[in-house]
């Protein structure tokens, strides 16, 4: 399989330099490589040409007046950081400013101009009426479609591609891009290898992840936790799933487990008396206060003392040990904004929704992550990128919003049911005097806001290398992996089976 996929890889690479194609012509195929999930083997030629795409961005004549390909060449720079001008769309607007009748039956165009609008950043009014042009016509359509553009509309009018992580997604559009007529017999087998050639990679990783699970013995010494191996390498999937990132993937997942361990017991288990001195020692980083308390936290703090120490002698050997104390800081804060939940529900208070936004930064624990996730990605994380995550930007703010909304809407039913602190949900109530449902709608607000602010410091300055960057945005897009209307797929792992069989169990037919 390897060797087959070697000879197609290079067969693409050679289809994908041929310079005299016509420019719609290779964006389309460049857009179908990133679909299925094979982008990754080509980042340089692919950057090459985008970067030859956005040089000559506002003096390419061809196809101005094809919605199509205007749409398909704004969301491919943007998507990839350069920031180009929405005001393209202006030439697909009548005198009054509204998008031209005609548009409306051209449903290729539609859906391109509406993937297109999920990259708006705050106060493009332009791709607002976009999105809800390009929707309003795409629901008209739904039921006169015919096979395979039925399914493609559906499955974007779903979630949009710029919300959905690369590896779950490449299986969906493998299968559309085969029914297609005209696709590249080539390009898809090169996908169809690769995609189960990862599937073996990853199953690799989860086996000796699961050694190092089962050696913890937790399930019996922390028996209240939820035991979600499975689910969270799933999860890290959609963060990096290409083999130059095994090592930071499989150590994201223990370290994502030991913060979802944390957040068990702030939740669910440990009383306030408990809470405030393990805080405290967490922040401090003190070793000597162990013996103070009870038994359950001796064992897990220990466990978190000496996983850290492994981590730091491993990062010595390239001297980024450094990466470990930043870690250990976002730790203190995540811990600090659990304890405060922790007192909203002791003291049975509704905080203000300022309030609870604010303290969501904390409790979304996505800062903790992004430390985590670019910990093992080697010297590009250098000390500049943690001292950038140390004064969150749009971005990490961004991340962590959808991360706590997200979450608080999916899992609203099931927390009511027990004793759990209040959520957005029920400060919005609160603070407007609204119902559930209303409540969730108006959090919505937020949640567009939060990827706007993402997509705003995807085009603008670099501040840390694009792989990084994409590392936070990544993040946002497993949340919708996760958490799906009212289903936790974390806590419940009910909805997200299917998705786990999909990428990690069933191969895909190379017939």
């Amino acid at each position: 399989m390897e060797q087959e996929a070697v000879a197609l890889k290079e067969l693409v690479r050679q289809e994908l330099l041929v310079i005299d194609k016509d420019t719609k012509e290779r964006l389309v195929f460049i857009d179908d490589i990133i679909r299925l999930g094979v982008a990754y083997h080509f980042e340089d030629e692919i950057e090459d040409i985008f970067q030859k795409f956005y040089d000559k961005f506002y003096a390419d004549g061809c196809y101005e007046d094809d919605l199509h390909y205007v749409s398909l060449r704004f969301r491919l720079l943007r998507q990839h950081g350069f920031n180009v001008s929405c005001d393209v769309f202006e030439n697909f607007k009548c005198e009054d400013k509204s998008f031209k009748d005609c548009l409306a039956s051209d449903v290729q165009g539609l859906l391109s101009l509406y993937e297109a609008s999920y990259l708006d950043v705050h106060g493009e009014k332009i791709l607002d009426e976009a999105r809800t042009f390009a929707t309003t016509h795409l629901i008209s359509f739904a039921t006169q479609l015919s096979s395979p553009m039925a399914e493609q509309v559906a499955h974007a009018l779903k979630l949009p591609l710029h919300r959905r992580t690369t590896r779950l997604e490449s299986w969906y559009q493998i299968s559309f891009y085969e029914s297609k007529s005209c696709n590249n017999q080539t390009l898809l087998k090169f996908a169809k290898l690769d995609f189960n050639l990862l599937q073996i990679l990853h199953n690799i990783e989860l086996r000796e992840l699961t050694r190092w699970w089962r050696s913890l013995d937790l399930e019996k010494k922390l028996p209240f936790v939820r035991h979600r191996l499975v689910e969270v390498h799933f999860w890290i999937l959609g963060e990096y799933y290409e083999p130059k990132y095994s090592y930071a993937r499989m150590l994201l997942t223990k370290l994502f487990k030991i913060i979802s361990i944390v957040d068990d017991i702030y939740d669910s288990y440990g009383t306030i008396e408990e809470l405030k001195p393990f805080t405290e020692a967490i922040q401090r980083w003190d070793k000597t206060c162990i013996d103070q308390f009870p038994s359950y936290l001796r064992v897990f703090y220990q466990i978190i003392l000496d996983m850290f120490d492994e981590i730091e002698q491993n990062l010595a050997l390239e001297q980024r040990s450094y990466g470990v104390y930043h870690l250990q800081k976002q730790m203190g804060f995540t811990c600090q904004a659990y304890l405060i939940e922790a007192m909203w529900r002791h003291q049975n208070v509704v905080p203000t929704l300022d309030e609870y936004m604010e303290n969501a930064i904390g409790s979304a624990g996505y800062l903790y992550v992004i430390v985590a996730a670019f910990l093992g990605m080697g010297e590009i994380a250098n000390k500049d990128a943690f001292e950038w995550i140390d004064q969150p930007t749009k971005a990490q703010k961004g991340s962590c919003i959808l991360a706590r909304l997200l979450n608080d809407i999916a899992s609203y039913e099931f927390e009511k049911k027990r004793n759990h602190v209040s959520s957005s949900i029920d400060c919005y109530m609160d603070k407007f005097g609204t119902s559930i449902e209303e409540a969730k709608r108006g959090l919505q607000a937020y949640i567009e806001g939060a990827w706007k602010d993402i997509n705003d410091e995807i085009i603008g300055p670099e501040i840390v290398p694009k792989a990084l960057l994409l590392r936070v945005t990544n993040l946002s897009r497993t949340l919708y992996d996760v958490y799906h209307n009212a289903e936790d797929g974390y806590t419940t792992s009910t909805f997200t089976q299917e998705k786990i069989g999909t990428i990690l169990i069933h191969p895909i037919a190379l017939s």
